[in-house]
């Protein structure tokens, strides 16, 4: 298991990881994927709508980073994200598929580093020094290139981030970079803290209802 004393040897292996550029927005079709998102409206158009066993809050997609949401669902249809409701989903959906989806659901331009309200951040804790690398101070990400591209955390529902920190910390969700910084969150608390700081953050994020944009 990884301490806090290790965080900046490990923060040098995720730079480097992340060193290879990426197409900040998806090469679909909105309107295409508009059509496609109709099967997901179920669950993830309905505000504060939970997760059932266990229960948790259906995470916000509108604004969410396509390239983010690319490897999400790719992750979700290989089965690395275990999650039977989504993977069922996810079976079903080509590349062309998920490529047109994260780009309706992200909108004509992805979230810019830093553009919502930075400055109304609550002091950060010591549980998020090591997250701020990749998903900046307010949780909005950060100017370098990064592949796979993390995802907007501000303003995402706290108990949908707790759950895939744990699912993170224990092995049930397989990422090379946050499998081991997962691991600095030493206790369930640090997982609370850190979701929490996030969580309170401005944020561009909403439920993709059918009538957001």
């Amino acid at each position: 298991m990884l301490s806090r004393l290790n965080a900046p040897v490990w923060l040098a292996g995720a730079a480097l990881f992340f060193s290879v550029s990426f197409g900040a927005q998806a090469a679909g079709d909105p309107a295409a994927g508009e059509k496609k998102f109709y099967t997901c409206y179920g669950c993830h158009g309905v505000v504060n709508y939970k997760n059932a066993y266990p229960d948790y809050s259906v995470p916000k997609l509108r604004h969410q980073n396509s390239a983010y949401l690319i490897a999400a669902l790719q992750e979700y249809r290989e089965g690395t994200r275990p999650h039977a409701t989504m993977h069922a989903q996810a079976a079903s959906l080509s590349d062309q598929d998920i490529e047109d989806i994260a780009a309706y659901l992200q909108g004509p331009e992805a979230v810019k580093p830093g553009a919502a309200g930075a400055s109304a951040s609550p002091k950060m804790p010591k549980q998020v020094a090591a997250c701020v690398a990749c998903h900046g101070e307010n949780g909005l990400g950060v100017e370098a290139p990064l592949n796979p591209k993390p995802p907007v955390l501000a303003g995402q529902h706290a108990d949908y981030l707790e759950q895939a920190l744990t699912a993170y910390r224990n092995g049930r969700r397989k990422n090379v970079v946050m499998d081991g910084m997962a691991q600095l969150l030493t206790s369930d608390e640090d997982i609370r803290i850190a979701a929490e700081y996030f969580a309170d953050h401005p944020s561009p994020l909403t439920t993709a209802t059918t009538g957001s944009k």
